[in-house]
């Protein structure tokens, strides 16, 4: 009788799945940064961009914290409800609706 066995790959530290995932889960923590806090004045200008961007359909680029990490994106914003803590930005790439915590905004810019 013949048997078709596959030659696995030895990969030392991989070896145990939890191993793995706790060395992945500690690499990931030494990579997070702690979100920044803005001044009142980089608020503002935030807010101003933000409404200009809104009114005359401008492109973005907007720099936002998520998940321990400084994240960019392109694309337009279709809504900003200051009360709600909330923008909807559609990205340019994909063009999904990503709905974002103004809190999580750390700057936005023209293109």
């Amino acid at each position: 009788m013949y048997h078709d066995r596959k030659m696995k790959k030895w990969r030392p530290f991989a070896s145990m799945p939890e191993q793995y995932t706790g060395l992945q889960e500690s690499i990931n923590k030494q990579a997070e940064v702690p979100q920044p806090l803005l001044t009142e004045e980089q608020m503002k200008q935030i807010n101003f961009t933000l409404i200009e961007a809104l009114h005359t359909n401008k492109q973005v680029y907007l720099t936002y914290y998520k998940n321990g990490q400084h994240m960019t994106d392109t694309g337009f914003i279709q809504f900003v409800d200051s009360l709600g803590d909330l923008f909807i930005f559609i990205d340019e790439v994909f063009e999904l609706k990503n709905k974002m915590r103004l809190s999580e905004l750390i700057d936005i810019r023209f293109t």
